[in-house]
């Protein structure tokens, strides 16, 4: 399949997405003192934005790459839901699988920024797993929104959406239903994936859940086979039962495997301008590419390409089609 219609054929398919979803604050100032009444700099507010964050980005950088995307979380019954949703609704999202909960709020993230420095982040959350009763309705939500997709993509930011039974009954359902699911963990459901098609942890995520240092740079890709993170991954997956994985490598690329193959690519050299919200984007394009059935090494050489492209822009942004496919045009031989 050329780049072309592979880029043609992510518009024809639907991606639904669950996980911890956010609010991503920022206020942006100009700093010219410091404070009288503390050691601390006092900032002049020239403006603010409200963007997509977490689970919702994943759900952002779906849209951008032109998959219909249906977004199922539980957030508060509260006017910052509210928001959240009015912003899912201007890009386009669905948002029939949101679960409004008055047990918790809904989380933001208020960054306070002067010129390209980050000064501080304001968090109002809590990281408390939803209840049982809000497990189910979540299940039966996505079950039902599920039958429409092509891909299930957990994004898990340790907020508590995501609960063992969740995580379990929806890649069994999943499985049942011949749908590829997808998994962006963090540290506290990190085993509880068992079975999922695709794993991406990045290499701090992978090290932490092993319990083990792994040596990347000294890969010597004829000798891959037998390379750290090859024996790494091949441990994980037997020990999980996963059909394949993807590690994140940072500045050394990314890592793919399944019991058939493997490969890494190595990072394209970018300026750096943010780190944040490249996984969000590595796991979007990594899940359109699975719904398609493509290679698994063009898997995770769109999606490496994907990672470092957002990147150059500060803050959480989703992917740019568009620039994507022209970079991906110069830089992957199918």
């Amino acid at each position: 399949m050329s780049l072309d219609s592979i880029f043609e054929k992510f518009n024809t398919l639907t991606a639904l997405v669950i996980g911890d979803v956010m609010i991503d604050s920022y206020l942006w100032g100009k700093v010219d003192r410091i404070s009288p009444e503390a050691p601390v700099p006092v900032v002049n507010l020239n403006n603010r934005e409200s963007r997509l964050g977490g689970a919702a980005n994943v759900a952002l950088n779906l849209k951008s790459l032109g998959a219909k995307t249906v977004m199922c979380s539980v957030v508060g019954n509260d006017k910052e839901s509210q928001t959240l949703i009015d912003m899912f609704e201007e890009q386009g999202i669905d948002v029939r699988g949101i679960i409004q909960s008055q047990n918790r709020p809904t989380t933001i993230k208020h960054r306070i920024l002067a010129g390209s420095q980050h000064l501080l982040r304001i968090d109002s959350e809590t990281t408390k797993p939803i209840s049982e009763t809000e497990s189910q309705q979540l299940i039966n939500k996505v079950k039902e929104l599920a039958l429409e997709a092509d891909v299930i993509i957990f994004e898990d930011y340790d907020k508590g959406v995501l609960t063992e039974k969740v995580i379990s009954e929806l890649i069994d359902f999943a499985n049942q239903k011949n749908i590829p699911t997808v998994i962006d963990p963090k540290k506290r459901n990190f085993w509880h994936y068992k079975n999922a098609t695709l794993f991406k942890p990045n290499l701090k995520e992978l090290q932490e859940g092993l319990g083990k240092d792994i040596d990347v740079k000294n890969t010597d890709d004829t000798k891959l086979d037998k390379s750290e993170i090859a024996l790494a991954v091949k441990e994980l997956a037997q020990k999980m039962e996963l059909k394949s994985v993807l590690i994140t490598l940072s500045e050394y690329g990314v890592y793919i495997s399944n019991k058939n193959e493997n490969h890494k690519i190595a990072a394209h050299k970018r300026e750096i301008s943010d780190v944040s919200g490249a996984g969000d984007t590595v796991v979007s394009m990594a899940g359109l590419c699975m719904a398609l059935k493509l290679p698994l090494k063009t898997v995770a050489q769109l999606a490496n390409l994907a990672g470092g492209l957002v990147c150059e822009s500060l803050g959480v942004v989703p992917i740019n089609k568009t620039l994507l496919k022209q970079e991906a045009k110069k830089k992957i031989v199918l």
